[in-house]
């Protein structure tokens, strides 16, 4: 009984190992390959992560404005191989072109999707049913302009209600100082009488700039006004950067920038009318102005330039990123000589002029548009922006450039056919990264 039980004991056992074997021939080969998971597993020294760059793909796009070399006229029968853009220097593919003729939209390439890139895809945005049409912003720096030009300002608005504006644009108006004018964007034209009524010039005279506080950097006044004009300029931009498919265009009516002006006037006002005299060591009484470090007035003139450079470029490059042109205009007209009342130098009235008058044209070749300065027939001037922003081309392309840390890009547009006039904006700026928007 005993080598019975003995037997049947290991007779089970065999039958048990069998078992276990077949299940073990069961498991799918890719579950046996995965090696067991230890326990406790130790943390191995590993090569530092390199960061991952997330960008999105723009679609980029800039307003051309071609014309016939000959006959001035729009030029609204060129393909898209009659254009090549370039961006620093390299040529891109061009993936849209819509022509704008007449105020009529013609999608002559549609741009393919964007490409995809890592992150979350938003739905394709819709297009508004009142896309068509011309947007105008009209800026009006009175903290800028004299009183006594306010006739011939309100003058030149009502010209642009007559040749510029007309139904189905879409315009707005904001100013600086005392005007205080604010609409926002709308159809209605019957705004603008009573908008244009309000408009006063509230500038500083030059005797004021002269006999102002003066501080380290030139005339405290002077400067916090341009800040002012600048500051309102630049958050304007912005609102039309959110505006798309659009003509977008700036009237900035002002009479001009100048941070270091009427500067051998200021100086002698603030030494005194007498400036003291004492005699320097050799016999020879000298001024207290030619005792002054010869440098110190260059020094001044360049800070104050550079300034003034900074806060158009700013200006400009946030007017680029909205594709937005502007147009300036000096409601001073042809200007002559100063006014009598003022007893100003002549050579220093004619620099203020020249400087003041040059910031305008600045501001407007880097957007693309033109200045209206030293002239008085408006009339003309407003009927060519009128014809501008009615023809134009629009083209888009998606940048092969990847380097995000180049934030300013020249552009470029060449037209292949011969006997073509072209303008176009030069040159665009990719929108602040959020670290570099919380650093302003």
């Amino acid at each position: 009984m005993r080598n019975t039980a003995k037997f049947l004991a290991a007779g089970v056992l065999a039958l048990a190992l069998a078992l276990c074997a077949l299940r073990v021939m069961e498991v799918p080969a890719h579950a046996q390959a995965q090696p067991a998971r230890p326990a406790a597993p130790a943390q191995p020294q590993q090569q530092p992560q390199q960061p991952t760059f997330r960008s999105t793909a723009e679609l980029v796009t800039t307003d051309v404005i071609v014309r016939d070399s000959k006959t001035d006229q729009f030029m609204a029968d060129l393909k898209p191989t009659d254009f090549e853009v370039f961006e620093d220097g390299v040529k891109q593919e061009l993936a849209s072109m819509v022509l704008i003729h007449g105020g009529r939209a013609y999608n002559t390439l549609a741009p393919p999707p964007a490409p995809l890139q890592e992150g979350i895809i938003l739905p394709v945005s819709r297009p508004t049913n009142d896309a068509a049409g011309r947007v105008f912003l009209l800026f009006v720096d009175d903290l800028h302009m004299d009183f006594q030009n306010t006739p011939r300002i309100r003058e030149i608005f009502r010209k642009m209600l007559k040749n510029l504006i007309h139904d189905g644009d879409m315009w707005g108006m904001v100013s600086t100082g005392t005007s205080s004018i604010s609409i926002d964007l709308t159809y209605d034209r019957a705004l603008l009488d009573d908008a244009i009524n309000r408009i006063s010039g509230n500038g500083l005279k030059p005797t004021e700039i002269i006999k102002g506080q003066q501080g380290a950097d030139g005339p405290v006044e002077l400067k916090y006004r341009a800040h002012v004009a600048f500051t309102t300029a630049n958050q304007l931009m912005q609102n039309l950067e959110k505006l798309h498919n659009r003509r977008k265009a700036v009237i900035w009516v002002s009479s001009g920038y100048d941070f270091n002006p009427f500067e051998k006037s200021r100086l002698k006002e603030e030494l005194g009318p007498d400036m003291g005299t004492q005699d320097d060591g050799s016999g020879n009484s000298t001024s207290s102005q030619q005792r002054l470090d010869p440098n110190i007035q260059a020094r001044g003139s360049q800070f104050a330039d550079a300034e003034l450079v900074r806060d158009m470029a700013d200006v400009t490059r946030a007017a680029n990123r909205a594709n937005a042109t502007l147009y300036t205009v000096d409601p001073r007209g042809l200007v002559a000589g100063g006014d009598i009342g003022e007893n100003l130098d002549p050579v220093e009235w004619e620099t203020f002029v020249s400087r003041t008058q040059d910031s305008l044209r600045t501001i407007a070749d880097l957007t693309g548009g033109f200045a209206v300065v030293n002239q008085n027939d408006f009339d003309k001037a407003l009927k060519k922006i009128d014809a501008e922003t009615s023809d134009y081309y629009v083209l888009g392309f998606y940048s092969s450039n990847p380097d995000p840390l180049r934030r300013t890009r020249r552009i470029q547009v060449v037209a292949k056919r011969d006997g073509v006039q072209l303008w176009s904006r030069t040159s665009y700026s990719l929108r602040p990264t959020p670290s570099e928007a919380a650093k302003k």
